[in-house]
């Protein structure tokens, strides 16, 4: 018996905005360190609110736009915080419960010289 797999449409699950957030935090969490998850949800979210309006808000090209969010890109930093605010979200970092193997965290008002 063979299995047989159709591929993930978000447009099938999410309709509101808790589940734009829902599909977000999910990316954050199962982004396996290479970005594609996040941006693929970046993307769709992108699309969903119109990526011409994206573009006039984040004063960047619509094509390099869908070129950054694409499976094979690779937005800048600027590029996220520019879209992320263009769609009234906000990138935060935060601990994590297990932190990164060997790394230490850091204090405040320490400064760690190499």
């Amino acid at each position: 018996m063979s299995e047989e797999y159709r591929r993930f449409d978000a447009a099938d699950y999410v309709k509101t905005e808790e589940d734009i957030q829902g599909l977000l935090s999910a990316a954050v969490d199962e982004d396996t360190g290479d970005g594609a998850v996040i941006r693929a949800a970046l993307k769709y979210i992108a699309q969903k609110h119109n990526m011409s309006a994206l573009a006039r808000a984040t004063g960047l090209n619509r094509g390099n736009l869908y070129e950054a969010l694409s499976d094979g890109g690779n937005p800048t930093l600027a590029t996220l915080l520019k879209v992320t605010a263009a769609l009234g979200l906000r990138l935060r970092l935060e601990p994590v419960e297990d932190g990164v193997a060997g790394a230490q965290p850091a204090r405040a008002g320490s400064t760690q010289q190499g």
